[in-house]
């Protein structure tokens, strides 16, 4: 029988979970939830673009309540076999902040430079409840 390997798809919410348990109490309750967004650059195209995207996007991220949590290449894989180039977290003080940056017509034309500068893989999801 073969075994199947799992794809950056499957691991990209492993990795989300363990990051919201060292970052949030592990207590259970009703109270907001701190929300996070992992991109993966997978591949740049156009360094050019990319650096234009970089020099904008923080501003835009403050504006919906968004503060980067990790931006970089140093990275040790230690389990599995994904290993990511580059990676970057944001987080939100909530799901609707998060949408609400990701849909907006601020980030709208930084989002369609990004997606054009390379590949990208990026999920948003859910932290433990805040204490």
């Amino acid at each position: 029988m073969k075994r199947k390997i799992l794809s950056a798809n499957y691991l990209l919410p492993c990795i989300m979970v363990l990051c919201a348990l060292f970052s949030c109490s592990s207590k259970t309750s009703k109270k907001m939830k701190t929300v996070y967004c992992l991109f993966e650059n997978v591949k740049i195209v156009d360094t050019v673009k990319m650096e234009a995207y970089k020099k904008e996007v923080f501003s835009i991220v403050e504006k919906y309540g968004g503060e980067y949590v990790v931006a970089g290449d140093n990275i040790q894989t230690i389990e599995g076999n994904w290993n990511p180039s580059f990676l970057v977290m944001i987080k939100f003080p909530s799901m609707e902040h998060a949408n609400n940056w990701y849909n907006s017509e601020a980030y709208r034309p930084l989002k369609e430079l990004r997606q054009t500068s390379g590949q990208f893989n990026g999920i948003i999801m859910e932290g433990l409840p805040l204490e």
